[in-house]
C-alpha cells in the first residue's frame, strides 16, 4: 500500500499560501474582470441538469482516469496534472466537493497503484465567517464534525477579514508513493490539484447562502479568481518549465441554472469564459426533460456540450437522448450508484473506469479538435475569404484576428501562443452593436423563440405580431410626431434607396406640372432629379445610395465605374473640441470669403453648439445667405433638373471621419429645403437608437424630416434589419387605383420575423432606466459616458488634431499631412495595433481613430478604455517625433 507523507515543511507551505493569496488581492483590485485562459491544454466546466446527480462523482472519476496510465504506457511515464476548481461552494464544511477528489482518489490510488507517485492537494481560499469558524474550531457553531474533518493542520491563520469572508486559504497535501517510483524523489511525477474558491456554511442555493451570511461576491469577483486560479493550474509542484500532460475541469453548484452568489444564472454567470461542458444528465424517471431542457439551456448561451453523462436508473433514458441529439453529442452511462451510504464507492470507481476512460477520450479529442480548428483559421482565412474594405495585401496571415466568441461587448480572441485572451469591440463591430451580456441572452432567446413560431413568413397584404409591435414602436420613438408609416428592408443601404424612390415620389407630386408632364411622358427621360447632399456624406454601397454621395475613395471609377453623382454637393461646416477643451467651428473655404468679424465660432461647451439660441447669430445669417445662394443656383430655368431630395446624416458623418457637421447648419438647410418643397430624408443608420445619446439625432437637430433610415443599432446588432421611415403625406403620393402607382420595391426578407423580435427587444431594452443604467428617464437621455477630464487631456496631447466625445461616440484625429492623412492612410496601423495588445479592438478611418461603446455601456468601462487610449496616443506622439 502507498504511503501517505507531508511533502513540504510548515512555512514553505505558508509561503505558497502567502504568495498565492497577494496574487488574489492583485485580481480583485481590477476594475472590471478580464477573462482570459491557457488554450495549451483541456479546460471543461462540469454541469448538471439539477442537483445531486453525480456532478462531482463525474469530476472524481475524470481524476482517476486521467492521471492513470493507459493500458499501453510503459516507463517513461509522462507528467500529468489534474486540476479540479470549485468556484462556489455551499454547505461547507460539512460538504466539500473539493475534499471528496481530493480524498476519492487518495483512497482509489491505495487500492490500485500506481507505478508513479502523485502529489495530491487540497484548498480552500475563501469562506464565510459562519464556515470559517467552523473550520477554524472557533466555538460558533455546536458539533465537531466540521473541525473533525478538516483540523486545522495547514490553515494559514493570518490571513485576513474581508466583508463578510474569511481568507481562508485551507491547505492540505498528500504525497502517493507510487509502486515503482523513488521515495527519495523530491517532486512526485504526477498532481492532483483540488480547490474551493468561495465556501458558504449554509446548504442552500449559493444567492441564499450569500445573503443570509452576509457574504456576498460579485460576478467579476468569482470571473477573476476562477482566471487566477486557471492560469496558476498551468504551474504546479513539479515546476512550471517541464512538460506536462494538463487537464482541468470546473464543477459548478446545483443545476444549469441555478443562480449564483450574486443571484446571475450560473450558465450565465461563466459565459464570459465559454467553457467546453459535459453535462450531467438525469437518468431517473422524468430525466430526459430536464436533461433536454439543461442542455438547451447551455446551447442558447453558445456553450458547446462535449458530452452527456448520467448515472443508469435502467430506464433506457439514453435511448430517446441519443434520438434527440442525433449523434451530434455522446450520450455515456455510468453503473447504478451504490445506495449504502457506507460504500466508499471505490468498487464503483473501479467498475465505472471504462466509462469515465471513454470521457476523457472525447474531451481530449475535442479539445484538439479545436485547437486544430483554431490554428488552421488564420491561413484559410487567407485562402479563401474576401475581406469588406481590406487590401489583402496589407494583411499578412499573422495580423488575423480569429474571434473564438462574443460575451456583450467583448469578444474572446485566440491569440497564436494558444491563449484566449478578451479585446472590447471598440468599434461596435461596424457600429452595429449595443447589447450587453445580459441583452445578449435576451436577444438570442427572442430570437429563438420567434425562429420556431414564425421561420420567415411573406409579408405583403399579411400581418404578423413581431412586425406590426416594431412599427408600432417605431412611429411612437423616433418617428414621434411626424411618421405614420414603416416600410421594412434589411440593411441601411437599401432602406436609403427606398428613402429615395419616397422622396422623388412626393416631390412629383407636391410639383403638380412636373407629374402631368411624368404621366404624359412615363419614360421620363425629359426629367433629371437629382439630390441635394453633404460633402463627406456616406450613404451605403449599393449604386442608388452612392450615386447620392459626393466623390470619395468608395465612389472612384475602379470602385464604382457607374457613378456618376447624380447631386449637387454642398461643402458643410464642422465642428470639434481642439486642444483645451475649445469647440471651434470650421467653416468651408467658400463661406470664410464671405464672413465677417461678427460670428461666434468657438464655444466652451458642447451643449453650446446644439442651443436653439444659436437661431438668431450673425453665423445664422451667414448660413442661411450661404444655402439661400446655394439653392437659387440649383434652379434650372428650362425646367430639366431638378433637386428631388435632401439627404443627410443628421449631426454627424461616420464613415466620412466621424465628423460633427454644425447642427445649426443641417437645421437651416432642412428649414429651407421644406420651404421649397423638397422633401428631407435623414439617414440615421448609424445615428439613430441613443448612438449619439438621443433616441433619434433629429432631437438634436430640432427639426423633423419627411423621411428616415434606421438599421444597425435597431435590432442591437445581432440580425440584420432596416426600416424606413415616412410621413402621412409621402405616403399618400403612392396610393391610387393602379398598381403601378404603388412603391414596387422589396426584398425576400422584408420584415422577417427574427429580426423584428430582435429590435423590438432592443429598443425597449435601451430606452428602460430599469435595464440601462445610462437613461436617464425623465429626459431621455443618456447620462455621459466619456470622462470629460480625460477627453481634454487627450485632446492636448501633440499627437491629436481634433476630438468628438458624444453619446456612445469618442472620435480622435491624429495630427497628420499628406499621404499620412485621409481614408487610404496606414498612418494608425502601428498605434491600432497597441492597442488590441491592451485588449481594445480598433478599426481606424484612416488616420481618425475612435471608440464607441454601447448605450449600456458603463461610464467606469468607458473611464479605462480612455486611460489606455491616451497613454497608447502619448506614447505614440513621442516615437513620431
Amino acid at each position: 500500500m502507498p504511503t501517505t507523507t507531508a511533502l513540504f515543511s510548515g512555512s514553505l507551505r505558508r509561503l505558497l499560501i502567502k504568495q498565492s493569496y497577494i496574487i488574489h488581492q492583485r485580481g480583485r483590485r481590477r476594475l472590471h474582470s478580464v477573462t482570459e485562459y491557457p488554450l495549451t491544454h483541456p479546460i471543461y466546466t462540469i454541469w448538471a441538469s439539477n442537483t445531486s446527480l453525480g456532478k462531482t462523482l463525474v469530476s472524481a472519476g475524470l481524476t482517476m482516469s486521467f492521471i492513470s496510465p493507459s493500458p499501453s504506457s510503459t516507463a517513461p511515464f509522462p507528467k500529468k496534472r489534474f486540476v479540479y476548481l470549485k468556484p462556489v461552494q455551499t454547505g461547507f464544511p460539512d460538504d466539500s466537493d473539493s475534499r471528496f477528489v481530493y480524498r476519492k482518489f487518495s483512497d482509489f490510488f491505495a487500492s490500485k497503484p500506481l507505478p508513479y507517485s502523485v502529489f495530491a492537494s487540497n484548498c480552500v481560499l475563501k469562506a464565510s465567517i459562519p464556515a470559517a469558524n467552523e473550520v477554524l474550531g472557533n466555538g460558533v457553531v455546536a458539533g465537531s464534525a466540521g473541525n473533525h474533518n478538516f483540523g486545522v493542520e495547514g490553515v494559514e491563520k493570518g490571513g485576513g477579514f474581508d466583508g463578510g469572508w474569511k481568507n481562508l486559504n485551507w491547505y492540505e497535501e498528500r504525497k502517493l508513493q507510487g509502486s515503482e517510483s523513488n521515495e527519495a524523489e523530491l517532486f512526485p511525477v504526477s498532481e492532483v490539484v483540488c480547490k474551493t474558491m468561495y465556501g458558504w456554511k449554509e446548504a442552500v442555493s449559493p444567492h441564499l447562502a450569500a445573503a443570509r451570511e452576509e457574504a456576498t461576491v460579485e460576478d467579476s469577483e468569482v470571473l477573476d479568481m476562477l482566471k487566477i486560479c486557471l492560469i496558476n493550474g498551468l504551474a504546479g509542484k513539479s515546476g512550471a518549465s517541464e512538460e506536462l500532460e494538463v487537464m482541468c475541469v470546473i464543477e459548478t453548484a446545483g443545476g444549469v441554472a441555478s443562480p449564483g452568489p450574486s443571484g446571475t444564472l450560473q450558465c450565465d454567470l461563466y459565459r464570459p469564459f465559454r467553457l467546453p461542458a459535459v453535462l450531467v444528465g438525469d437518468g431517473r424517471l422524468g430525466g430526459i426533460s430536464g436533461t433536454i431542457s439543461a442542455y438547451e439551456s447551455l446551447k442558447i448561451r453558445g456553450y458547446d456540450v462535449a458530452a452527456v453523462i448520467f448515472e443508469d436508473h435502467s430506464l433506457m433514458n439514453e435511448v430517446p437522448l441519443l434520438s434527440y441529439f442525433r449523434n451530434r453529442v455522446p450520450v455515456l452511462v455510468l453503473p447504478s450508484i451504490p445506495k449504502d451510504t457506507s460504500d466508499d464507492l471505490i468498487a464503483w470507481f473501479d467498475e465505472s473506469q471504462t466509462v469515465f476512460s471513454s470521457l476523457k477520450e472525447i474531451m481530449l479529442s475535442n479539445f484538439l479538435e479545436r485547437t486544430q480548428r483554431l490554428h488552421d483559421m488564420r491561413k484559410k482565412a487567407c485562402d479563401v475569404l474576401w475581406w469588406p474594405f481590406t487590401q489583402h495585401k496589407l494583411v499578412p496571415e499573422e495580423k488575423v484576428t480569429i474571434i473564438d466568441s462574443r460575451c456583450g461587448e467583448n469578444f474572446a480572441v485566440h491569440k497564436s501562443f494558444d491563449w484566449i485572451s478578451q479585446q472590447f469591440d471598440a468599434c461596435a463591430s461596424w457600429w452595429t452593436q449595443g447589447p450587453d451580456a445580459k441583452l445578449q441572452i435576451e436577444l438570442a432567446r427572442d430570437m429563438g423563440y420567434t425562429a420556431a413560431r414564425y421561420g420567415h413568413v411573406m409579408f405583403p397584404e399579411n400581418v404578423y405580431e413581431p412586425a406590426l409591435e416594431l412599427a408600432e414602436i417605431l412611429l411612437e420613438g423616433v418617428g414621434k410626431g411626424w411618421a405614420s408609416r414603416v416600410y421594412f428592408s434589411d440593411n441601411g443601404s437599401t432602406s436609403v434607396e427606398i428613402a429615395l424612390k419616397m422622396a422623388f415620389r412626393k416631390f412629383l407630386s407636391d410639383n403638380e406640372v412636373l407629374l402631368d408632364l411624368v404621366n404624359a411622358n412615363p419614360d421620363g427621360r425629359f426629367m433629371d432629379l437629382k439630390v441635394l447632399a453633404l460633402k463627406g456624406s456616406y450613404h451605403g454601397d449599393t449604386l442608388g445610395a452612392m450615386e447620392a454621395q459626393a466623390p470619395s475613395p468608395y465612389t472612384g471609377f475602379l470602385q464604382q465605374p457607374w457613378y456618376s453623382g447624380r447631386g449637387t454637393f454642398l461643402d458643410p461646416p464642422t465642428v470639434s473640441m481642439y486642444g483645451g477643451g475649445i469647440w471651434e467651428v470650421s467653416l468651408p473655404e467658400k463661406m470664410q470669403s464671405e464672413k465677417s468679424n461678427h460670428e461666434r465660432l468657438s464655444f466652451c461647451s458642447r451643449d453650446e453648439v446644439f442651443k436653439r439660441s444659436r437661431d438668431g447669430s450673425a453665423l445664422a445669417d451667414l448660413y442661411t445667405s450661404f444655402i439661400l445662394q446655394e439653392l437659387q443656383l440649383l434652379s434650372d430655368t428650362n425646367g430639366f433638373s431638378h433637386v428631388g431630395a435632401l439627404i443627410i446624416e443628421p449631426v454627424v458623418q461616420g464613415a466620412g471621419g466621424m465628423q460633427l457637421i454644425d447642427p445649426l447648419y443641417q437645421r437651416i438647410l432642412v428649414i429651407e429645403c421644406k420651404r421649397r418643397k423638397i422633401p428631407v430624408i435623414f439617414d440615421e443608420v448609424f445615428t439613430g437608437f441613443w448612438r449619439l445619446g438621443r433616441e433619434s439625432a433629429a432631437e438634436m437637430l430640432h427639426c423633423q424630416p419627411d423621411i428616415s433610415c434606421f438599421s444597425k443599432l435597431m435590432t442591437g446588432g445581432i440580425i440584420p434589419l432596416a426600416a424606413t421611415l415616412a410621413s402621412d403625406a409621402v405616403f399618400e403620393a403612392f396610393t391610387g387605383e393602379s398598381k403601378l402607382k404603388a412603391l414596387l420595391h422589396g426584398h425576400s426578407y422584408s420584415a422577417h420575423a427574427m429580426g423584428c423580435a430582435a429590435a423590438v427587444k432592443s429598443i425597449k431594452w435601451f430606452k428602460d432606466s430599469k435595464t440601462n443604467m445610462n437613461m436617464i428617464s425623465e429626459s431621455r437621455l443618456l447620462q455621459e459616458l466619456w470622462n470629460e477630464e480625460i477627453v481634454l487631456q487627450i485632446s492636448l496631447l501633440p499627437a491629436v488634431h481634433r476630438v468628438l466625445a458624444l453619446g456612445t461616440v469618442c472620435a480622435i484625429e491624429l495630427v497628420a499631412e499628406g499621404s499620412n492623412a485621409g481614408y487610404a492612410s496606414t498612418y494608425a496601423t502601428s498605434l491600432v495595433e497597441k492597442f488590441r495588445e491592451d485588449g481594445i479592438y480598433m478599426r481606424p478611418l484612416g488616420n481618425v481613430i475612435y471608440l464607441m461603446c454601447g448605450p449600456c455601456t458603463s461610464p467606469d468601462i468607458c473611464r479605462v478604455l480612455l486611460e489606455k487610449v491616451y497613454a497608447r496616443i502619448q506614447e505614440f506622439g513621442r516615437q513620431d517625433v
